[in-house]
């Protein structure tokens, strides 16, 4: 099976687990990986005005992957989407930062863009309304239906 690793937005801004960057990073050395990275720019995205919080504008990915993508707003660019489509890949494996939100918008995207996305929850949190990532999970398994249990189902 051909798979490739989607990380969202592991960067300082949104302060990741330590252990979280580095098990993401042993993965993305197993296989083709992406990465985004939230960058601010209000003319696009009204985070600060609506928000009163905005990433920081040095912020890069944390993990060190394949291709990474710069992304304003809460889904994944259209670069990166037609990235990942040429690789042709079985299922897209994300993982990341608010699974409630950016890890969950990439979802949607990837499945519209006719892609297999699929969850990794054990290296996902939520935002700051559930870190936990289980709401991300649960509405992830609705829509989409693949939310891996465990590592083993990996296929490495």
């Amino acid at each position: 099976m051909k798979q490739v690793l989607y990380i969202v937005d592991v960067q300082p801004s949104f302060s990741p687990p330590a252990q979280l960057v580095a098990d993401i990073a042993e993965l993305a050395r197993s296989m083709p990986s992406v990465a985004s990275v939230e960058r601010h720019d209000e003319t696009i995205t009204p985070f600060e005005r609506q928000l009163g919080w905005k990433p920081g504008k040095a912020d890069d990915s944390l993990v060190a992957a394949d291709r990474i993508f710069i992304k304003y707003g809460y889904a994944p660019p259209k670069e990166a989407v037609d990235y990942l489509r040429s690789l042709k890949p079985d299922r897209v494996l994300v993982c990341g930062i608010q699974a409630d939100t950016c890890v969950l918008a990439a979802g949607f995207v990837f499945f519209d863009a006719g892609l297999q996305p699929t969850l990794i929850p054990w290296l996902t949190v939520g935002s700051s309304l559930d870190r936990s990532g289980a709401l991300g999970a649960r509405l992830w398994k609705h829509h989409f239906g693949a939310v891996l249990d465990g590592p083993e189902e990996l296929g490495l």
